[in-house]
């Protein structure tokens, strides 16, 4: 198909304001759900600058395998019935050590505190604006 406008610039104003939203309002159904389960040292790395991969990085960890689980599921389940969203990858449910809930312009990371300190992803990323989550930050409104 040929352009029949070829000195129009592309329009991703409406595009990326959605996006921008959408990163926003995932960001705190997330660290509200997170908070009401207790995560630890939540961490939010706006990476949007340094990958395309995705906007944000959201980091936590639980105390032991049935926290890490609670973690996930109560985000999954607070993301779908807030905003109608589906995860669309997740990775590391089995384990409970590291699980990965891939929601393309956020992504969720949560840990076993021995893997978050073997992994090291706040140090790997430490270029990217870094936003710490005090457990008295009620939801993020």
């Amino acid at each position: 198909m040929q352009d029949t406008n070829p000195g129009a610039q592309p329009q991703f104003t409406d595009a990326m304001s959605k996006q921008t939203l959408a990163a926003e309002d995932l960001k705190d159904v997330i660290v509200e759900a997170l908070l009401e389960k207790k995560a630890k040292e939540i961490v939010i790395l706006d990476v949007h600058e340094l990958t395309t991969l995705t906007d944000l990085f959201i980091v936590c960890h639980g105390t032991s395998d049935t926290q890490i689980r609670a973690l996930s599921g109560h985000v999954m389940e607070e993301v779908k019935k807030k905003l109608g969203e589906q995860v669309w990858q997740r990775e590391g449910l089995e384990s409970r050590k590291w699980i990965i809930l891939d929601y393309v312009n956020v992504v969720v990371h949560i840990f076993s505190k021995e893997k978050r300190e073997y992994y090291g992803i706040e140090k790997m990323w430490n270029d990217a604006d870094i936003t710490e989550i005090t457990e008295s930050a009620d939801a993020q409104s």
